[in-house]
């Protein structure tokens, strides 16, 4: 169970869930095209909702969706979105599971073209995580960009505070707050993305 001592950022609270996720996920860089690709279908499903209500439900629609395993979503059917539809463990809106099997579509054909998903947003993101140091936003002229170039592509529900959000889960940027413990931790250094040359 995490420490209820430290300092932490004041959204994660209590919440022994909240705390480890705060502590051992959140603003760490992620590069894995996959779990980059299934944290932004994640956000979506957050729309309206509070993050909680998500994290709580994770492993529900981790089991919902195969894993997230792209190849395996983007064959869903109108059986499976009514498999899902009937699923209490998920968020069960029609439009939002519409959006993640349309999203693994595009996600397979940006593969099939021979972009990479990874280097394809951290691209967008400038190669490497930004540390913030002024308060927190809901969004940033930066997460406008990139949300404008998801949905060119056809993604949905990629609004700029959805991305943004994003953003700061897969550690695009460092938004800990600065008396959080896990600041420093994640820190951005000079290292950009493996594949992205400086």
């Amino acid at each position: 169970m995490p420490s209820q001592t430290l300092s932490r950022c004041a959204w994660a609270g209590t919440d022994p869930l909240y705390c480890a996720y705060h502590d051992e996920e959140w603003g760490v860089p992620q590069y894995d095209s996959r779990a980059l690709w299934e944290t932004l279908m994640l956000e979506g499903f957050q729309a309206g909702l509070a993050w909680i209500v998500i994290l709580r439900k994770r492993d529900a629609f981790r089991k919902a969706f195969q894993n997230f395993d792209p190849a395996k979503v983007a064959k869903f059917t109108e059986v499976d979105i009514q498999r899902l539809l009937q699923d209490p463990g998920i968020v069960r809106s029609r439009a939002k599971i519409e959006a993640t099997i349309n999203g693994a579509r595009i996600y397979l054909a940006m593969q099939a073209a021979g972009e990479d998903f990874s280097t394809f947003v951290w691209n967008l993101a400038g190669g490497k995580p930004i540390q913030n140091k002024g308060p927190v936003p809901a969004s940033t002229p930066l997460a406008e960009e990139i949300s404008k170039t998801l949905k060119k592509r056809g993604f949905k529900f990629v609004g700029p505070v959805i991305v943004y959000a994003w953003m700061q889960a897969v550690g695009m940027v460092n938004d800990h707050a600065p008396q959080c413990f896990r600041r420093k931790a994640v820190q951005p250094s000079s290292q950009s993305h493996p594949r992205i040359p400086d």
